[in-house]
């Protein structure tokens, strides 16, 4: 099964072509320009040099939140643009989950979190166990000293993954250091995740994967909506 992820939650764009979970390419940029104007020939790019083309895709990948208001609605854009009339599976899975998936220590505690502004962070709690990822939280979003505070319960490594590392990292004690590149979102890491939700999901839902299901997920509201609210 070919398939193209991609990510545009954060500052880092990042789309991967796999074959299953075995990748094939991996394009991944960090300098911040808009993603509006580099993912799509990002994509187009990576297909071209892996001599591939757009119909040959089984499967259409997206992160969809949280993260960056912007990004994540560009993310589901690119993806229902190139699979628009395709009839072909369309995944949307949480950014946090996709992070998770950067590490692949069995028996560890994985924290993704990223920056969510305003003193707090996206986060959630995962445990890989026997190659699996284990939810331990849902997506939240927390202040770093409540975040601390919930992983002193859990007992074991831990690993921290996202943009929120620098935050986290010292407040909580962890001989683990994860090496930057492992830190940054990854097209293939959402690969992986949409795999592991396909291949556990039930024929009723495998029929929900479609681009017309397609949404973004924020998590809490834009500061329109919060401003909108305010004067309500």
């Amino acid at each position: 099964m070919k398939i193209l992820a991609i990510d545009t939650s954060a500052k880092t764009a990042s789309t991967a072509l796999t074959d299953g979970r075995r990748l094939l390419s991996l394009y991944t940029q960090n300098v911040g320009l808009t993603h509006s104007e580099t993912m799509l020939p990002m994509a187009e790019a990576m297909l071209r040099d892996a001599k591939t083309d757009v119909d040959d895709i089984d499967m259409f990948v997206c992160t969809v939140g949280p993260g960056s208001f912007t990004g994540v609605r560009i993310g589901v854009s690119v993806v229902k643009g190139l699979a628009f009339g395709k009839n072909k599976i369309c995944i949307g899975v949480s950014t946090l989950e996709s992070l998770a998936h950067n590490i692949e220590v069995e028996g560890s505690l994985i924290v993704p979190v990223m920056d969510a502004r305003r003193s707090r962070l996206y986060c959630a709690v995962f445990k890989r166990e026997n190659g699996k990822y284990i939810r331990l939280t849902e997506d939240k979003t927390e202040t770093a000293e409540e975040l601390a505070a919930e992983i002193s319960k859990y007992g074991g490594d831990i690993y921290f993954v996202g943009d929120g590392y620098d935050i986290i990292a010292g407040l909580v004690k962890s001989k683990n250091t994860t090496p930057e590149t492992l830190r940054l979102p990854s097209g293939y890491s959402a690969a992986l995740a949409a795999l592991d939700m396909y291949e556990g999901a039930t024929e009723e839902e495998r029929d929900k994967f479609t681009d017309a299901l397609l949404f973004p997920d924020y998590l809490r509201p834009s500061q329109a909506e919060r401003t909108l609210y305010a004067k309500e």
